[in-house]
């Protein structure tokens, strides 16, 4: 697998060429998405990291919002991820997740006394079977029940970010009509992996994916939460 290069930017700093070629890609693989829709979303993020291959050509991005809010009278910081796409040839790269642990662990070490997450909302098996390889503990999960207060804080983020579309007793983002879904053999769950649990129980809390529906999710980022490389990642950030 030929290597990528991440680069992260402020969203003000990205350059038209640049949102047409993220708009192109995120394209190939979603249907029911439109330039002003995408452009439109992409408008409200603080950060863009950018994958490209040795010749220069984008080939996968994610675009994150630094959110801030109030929960028991303390404040705490949520990283919500937006849209995020890699080219199929480079699956498997950890290069994306990398980048996005050491940005994540840098808005810690400007922040080191408030509670860190993330807040993401999934619309595919493979994101949300990254989870147990990302953090140790994340909600919603098979493994165990939501903590009250962390269903509280996915609520009110959620419902904050999402209005009436959130429909807090399912835990899903449902608009009334699509905002982006898996096109085609994209959308597909290979034989080989149907019957894994986390796949099981994904299609079980969103059963609607296939039409656009997202799964809220939430993780504490800590040093104590976080496993393998994206732990070493963020408390390269963190010392830094």
């Amino acid at each position: 697998m030929a290597n990528l290069f991440a680069q992260v930017l402020e969203r003000n700093g990205l350059g038209t060429k640049d949102r047409m070629a993220m708009y192109d890609l995120y394209n190939r693989y979603y249907g029911s998405c439109d330039f002003n829709r995408f452009s439109r979303d992409l408008q409200e993020k603080d950060f863009v990291i950018l994958l490209r291959n040795s010749s220069g050509k984008l080939c996968g991005f994610t675009t994150l919002m630094v959110i801030e809010f109030e929960y028991n009278g303390d404040r705490k910081i949520a990283l919500f991820s937006g849209d995020t796409i890699i080219h199929h040839d480079y699956w498997g790269t950890q290069v994306l997740s990398l980048s996005w642990c050491r940005l994540a662990g840098f808005i810690k070490s400007q922040n080191p006394d408030t509670q860190l997450y993330w807040f993401l909302i999934v619309k595919g098996y493979r994101t949300y079977r990254y989870l147990p390889l990302f953090a140790k503990t994340f909600y919603p999960t098979r493994r165990s029940r939501t903590p009250q207060d962390i269903q509280a804080m996915m609520d009110l983020l959620a419902a904050r970010k999402f209005g009436d579309a959130y429909i807090p007793e399912k835990g899903t983002v449902q608009f009334e009509n699509s905002q982006g879904h898996l096109n085609g053999m994209w959308a597909d769950i290979p034989e080989h992996v149907s019957s894994h649990p986390d796949v099981l129980f994904f299609l079980e809390k969103n059963p609607g994916y296939i039409n656009g529906d997202e799964l809220v999710c939430f993780t504490e980022l800590n040093e104590s939460n976080l496993r393998s490389h994206a732990l070493r990642a963020f408390k390269e950030a963190v010392a830094s």
